[in-house]
């Protein structure tokens, strides 16, 4: 299991305040029942390859359906396998939570990844589409102007899963990597996608079902060992990135992610913010620019800080990715929404 380092010592905050803060988050779990719920469906092999070889795995039994689908219980885990597309199944934390009265804390979608390129990879996300508005296409679900808050294990469990995959032998095959905020389904819970790319004959590729699998039984301690990514564990007022900027890929906010102890929460690629190009006017002080960009950055902003209590949100921009007129109007933004900007060196 990879080490995740934690110690960060310019960034300590108060011990009495991290323990009792520790012994809350101890009681909801415990007098609230709160659980992680995974999220698989029959339709993708890609995703129940993975779910298979989780169910396999010793101390599942079943739990209760809700509305027709099968749920599967292992310690404060919770599966379900349900046949619909996984990005249009709705609500299934607030469904779980009427009828179970468990709260759940957070969720992990397991799921297929397309791409052009057609490239074997094996990818984490969060998800979303922030700067969607009212009367846009929702091709691959979510709401507008819309992101689950992301699941804090993101940025840990991209680093096990890299780990996961060098012992199984899958890279370089298989290029572990992240991915930008995108699609649906819509959730209130701490949210992440884990995948499995990006054609059919990887899809249904065994060895790699089976490492997403270990990264989920490794991930959450299933197997005995210490949860990895678990924030409410976090003894220390830790900084989060916020990526803003760049590919679908985002390789230069993955670049600082693959550092031990980096925490990572929404990233928003250029994709999705979108921006007016003001013309001529482009040049001129305290420029307007028209767009969605500052809805999406707003959002992504605002779910992560919720995501990760007591943390401190730092948006890393992909500065490259922007032209001077653009990258002018989003530090301006930030800086009237006193969202501080962090260099590679200021997280930990």
């Amino acid at each position: 299991m990879i080490k995740i380092g934690l110690l960060c010592h310019r960034r300590i905050s108060s011990t009495k305040h991290c323990f009792s803060n520790i012994f809350h988050q101890d009681l909801l779990r415990c007098g609230r029942g709160m659980v992680t719920l995974i999220v698989a469906t029959t339709i993708d092999p890609a995703s129940i390859g993975p779910a298979s070889a989780l169910l396999a795995m010793p101390g599942w039994h079943p739990g209760p359906p809700i509305q027709d689908v099968p749920s599967f219980v292992n310690r404060d885990v919770r599966l379900l396998k349900h046949d619909s597309s996984i990005v249009r199944e709705d609500h299934l934390d607030t469904r779980w939570e009427e009828t179970t009265g468990e709260t759940v804390d957070e969720m992990i979608f397991l799921s297929k990844h397309t791409a052009a390129s057609k490239r074997p990879a094996l990818t984490v996300h969060p998800i979303g589409v922030p700067h969607l508005t009212e009367g846009d296409q929702l091709p691959v679900g979510g709401k507008p102007a819309w992101a689950a808050p992301p699941n804090p294990r993101i940025g840990p469990w991209f680093r096990l899963l890299k780990t996961i995959a060098d012992s199984q032998n899958l890279t370089p095959e298989f290029e572990v990597t992240l991915e930008a905020t995108h699609h649906g389904p819509v959730t209130n819970a701490p949210t992440m996608f884990v995948e499995i790319g990006s054609t059919e004959e990887y899809w249904k590729r065994q060895d790699a079902a089976q490492a997403i699998a270990l990264l989920v039984w490794e991930g959450l301690g299933l197997g005995g060992g210490d949860a990895v990514g678990d924030w409410s564990r976090n003894c220390f007022q830790q900084r989060i990135l916020l990526g803003i900027g760049g590919g679908h890929y985002v390789p230069r906010h993955m670049d600082i992610v693959r550092k031990d102890g980096v925490w990572v929460g929404h990233l928003i690629a250029g994709y999705s913010l979108p921006m007016e190009d003001p013309g001529p006017s482009k040049a001129q002080a305290n420029l307007e620019v028209g767009g969605t960009w500052k809805q999406a950055i707003r959002v992504a902003f605002d779910t992560t800080r919720a995501a990760f209590p007591l943390g401190e949100v730092l948006a890393h921009l992909d500065n490259k990715s922007f032209k001077g007129w653009q990258r002018n109007a989003i530090v301006g933004f930030l800086a009237e929404q006193n969202i501080k900007v962090g260099k590679p060196s200021d997280f930990c």
